[in-house]
C-alpha cells in the first residue's frame, strides 16, 4: 500500500520542525532526567542520604549540624540523614575523588566551587542545580517544601552566581566570609603610626619593617620579646590572586587559560621576597597560624578569613596557645591592604553545597530537601553568629533577628564576641567589593600554584638564595610541572552572545535550509501526483 501525500507531507514536516530545532539550538535536552515534582515516590518510601559537612573545629557548629539534622527528619520522618565531619576542605576534596571512582559519593557535601568543577568532569556526578531552583513545586520556598526555605529571588544574586559553572549552576552558597587583616592597633601606635581608613600594602611593608627594631638585649623593641613576625599571611594562594586583581593583572579566564606567569607577577614576587629576607613577613606554612603570633603579641598584621574571627584578638573565646602566652592589645579589623584604596578588592570565599547524582532519583529529591533546609532563617543565623560568616539569603540578613544580633556587638567575648562581629559587618558593607575567580577543572591546581610561588620566594630569602630572573623562569617551570598547569585543557564553550554579523550570517543559512527543504515538499507531491 502507497502512502498518502497527507502521510508523506507530515513526515517532512516533522524531518523539516526537527533540523530547524536542533540548528537554532532549542530542542529539549535532558529530557530523561527526572523532575523534582514528577512524581511522589520519595514521599512513599524510607531514604537515606548522607551529608558530607565542614567545621573549624568549632564544637557550635556540630551542635548546629545536628540540631538541623533532628528538625529536618522530624518534618520528614521517611529521610535519614547521615553526618560526616571534616576539618579540612582538601580532604573532603580527596575523598570524594577517590570515591567518584567506586560510585560511593555522598549525597550532599560542603565543598569549593573550584573543588566541583573537577567532580564534574566525571560522567553524571554531580547534579545540575537548575532544574530544582525553579521546580514549582519543590523549588526554592516553592509550595511543597514543608518548611519556610528562602526563595530563589532572596537569595544573594552575587553569591548565588558563584556556584555557576559553565553555565549552569552546580553549587549553592551555604555561608560566605572573606579574608581580612586583623591589626594589633596598640603596637601600631606605639611605633608611631596611626591607621588609615584602608591600609595599603606600602603601609603595612613600612610598619612591619619598623616593628624589626631591637634593643640592646636583643628583643624586639616593640614587644620586649625574642620573637616578632610582623606580617603573616594564612593563605598565600588568595594573596598572589588578590594583589593580582587589585593590579588588574590577569591570573586566568573561564575558559581554563592560564595567564599567572608574567612580568606583574615577577615584581610582586621581587617585593614580598625583599620583606621575607628581613623577616617582616612570613606564611602559614612556614611560621604557623597567625592567631596564635597575633594573640601573644608576636604579630601586628596577620591576614585570615573572617570565618577565624574567634580565634583572632586578647579576648579570643577560642586559642590554641595557653592564657599564660596572651598579651593585651586593641584589636581592629580592616580589609586586606590595596594598591588602590578608593577601589578595593577583596575575594568572596566560603562553604558552597552541591549534590551527587545517583541511580535513586529519589534520593537526590530528599538531598535538595535537605540542602534547602540548611538555607533557613534558623540555620544561616545560627550558624553565622559562630564565626565571622555572612548569611547567604536576603531573608536572614534583613530578619529582626540577625540585625539585633548585629546590633549587640561587645555584649559579651562569646556570642557577640566584638572582632567576629567587625568582621561580619567588614564583608556586609563591602559585598560589592568581592570577586572570586574563574572556575575551571584546574582551576584548585592554579590556585595552589599562586599560592606556591609566593612560599617559594619566601624559603628562597630566608635561606639567603639569590631571587632573580634565571630563579623566576626556573620556578615557573618547575610549579607548572607540579601542576600541571600545562595539562589543563582550555575550553571552548561559549564566550557570550554571538555578534550580530555571526548571527546574521546564521540566519541566512537557517534561511537557505528552510528554502531547500520546502522546494524538496513541493517537488516530492508533483511527482506524487504523476505517480
Amino acid at each position: 500500500m502507497k502512502p498518502t501525500v497527507s502521510f508523506c507531507i507530515k513526515k517532512i514536516v516533522i524531518f523539516v520542525l526537527c533540523v530547524l530545532l536542533g540548528t537554532i539550538g532549542v530542542l529539549p535536552v535532558g529530557l530523561a532526567k527526572v523532575k523534582a515534582n514528577a512524581n511522589k515516590s520519595w514521599e512513599q518510601k524510607k531514604l537515606e542520604i548522607t551529608f558530607w559537612a565542614k567545621n573549624d573545629t568549632n564544637k557550635y557548629q556540630v551542635l548546629i549540624y545536628e540540631d538541623a539534622i533532628r528538625k529536618f527528619e522530624a518534618i520528614y520522618p521517611n529521610i535519614k540523614v547521615n553526618l560526616r565531619l571534616y576539618t579540612d576542605y582538601a580532604k573532603i576534596y580527596n575523598d570524594v575523588i577517590t570515591n567518584i571512582a567506586t560510585k560511593t559519593t555522598p549525597n550532599i557535601c560542603i565543598s569549593y566551587p573550584d573543588h566541583i568543577a573537577t567532580y564534574k568532569t566525571g560522567e553524571h556526578v554531580v547534579v545540575e542545580l537548575d532544574r530544582f531552583l525553579n521546580d514549582p513545586v519543590l523549588g526554592l520556598g516553592q509550595e511543597g517544601v514543608r518548611f519556610d526555605a528562602p526563595k530563589k529571588e532572596e537569595m544573594i544574586v552575587r553569591f548565588l552566581e558563584e556556584g555557576r559553572i559553565d553555565g549552569h549552576i552546580y553549587a549553592i552558597p551555604f555561608m560566605r566570609s572573606t579574608e581580612c587583616c586583623y591589626v594589633n592597633q596598640t603596637y601600631v601606635e606605639k611605633l608611631g603610626y596611626t591607621l588609615p581608613d584602608v591600609l595599603t600594602w606600602d603601609f603595612v611593608w613600612e610598619v612591619s619593617e619598623a616593628a624589626l627594631q631591637k634593643d640592646a638585649d636583643g628583643r624586639f623593641c616593640v614587644n620586649s620579646q625574642k620573637v616578632m613576625i610582623p606580617f603573616i599571611y594564612k593563605s598565600t594562594d588568595n594573596m598572589m590572586i588578590s594583589m593580582l586583581r587589585q593590579k588588574n593583572a590577569p591570573y586566568s579566564n573561564d575558559r581554563g587559560e592560564i595567564q599567572l606567569f608574567h612580568d606583574t607577577t615577577k615584581e610582586l614576587l621581587f617585593e614580598i621576597g625583599k620583606h621575607a629576607q628581613t623577616r617582616a613577613f612570613s606564611t602559614f606554612r612556614i611560621s604557623s597560624y597567625p592567631a596564635n603570633f597575633l594573640n601573644a603579641g608576636q604579630c601586628i598584621f596577620a591576614i585570615d578569613s573572617t570565618a577565624g574571627a574567634t580565634w583572632m584578638g586578647s579576648q579570643a573565646p577560642l586559642l590554641d596557645i595557653s592564657e599564660d602566652q596572651m598579651v593585651d592589645f586593641q584589636t581592629k579589623v580592616m580589609m586586606i591592604p590595596q594598591f588602590d584604596p578608593k577601589n578595593p578588592k577583596m575575594i568572596s570565599q566560603g562553604p558552597s553545597l552541591c549534590l551527587f547524582e545517583k541511580d535513586d532519583p529519589d534520593e537526590v529529591i530528599a538531598s535538595w530537601l535537605f540542602l534547602q533546609f540548611l538555607l533557613t532563617n534558623e540555620v544561616q543565623i545560627a550558624y553565622s553568629q559562630t564565626e565571622g560568616y555572612l548569611p547567604v539569603t536576603k531573608k536572614a540578613l534583613e530578619s529582626k533577628t540577625y540585625q539585633e544580633y548585629l546590633k549587640r556587638e561587645g555584649e559579651n567575648n562569646t556570642t557577640y564576641y566584638s572582632v567576629k562581629l567587625q568582621a561580619s559587618k567588614l564583608l556586609l558593607s563591602h559585598i560589592d567589593d568581592t570577586f572570586i575567580t574563574p572556575v575551571f577543572n584546574g582551576s584548585a591546581s592554579l590556585r595552589d600554584a599562586a599560592g606556591q610561588l609566593i612560599e617559594e620566594v619566601t624559603k628562597a630569602k630566608r635561606r639567603k638564595q639569590t631571587v632573580d630572573d634565571p630563579f623566576w623562569q626556573k620556578m615557573q617551570t618547575e610549579l607548572t610541572a607540579l601542576y600541571r598547569l600545562d595539562q589543563i585543557q582550555v575550553s571552548s564553550k561559549d564566550l557570550g552572545p554571538l555578534p550580530w554579523q555571526s548571527r546574521l550570517l546564521l540566519g541566512t543559512l537557517l534561511t537557505c535550509w528552510v528554502g531547500f527543504l520546502l522546494l524538496f515538499v513541493i517537488k516530492s507531491i508533483k511527482k506524487h501526483k504523476k505517480i
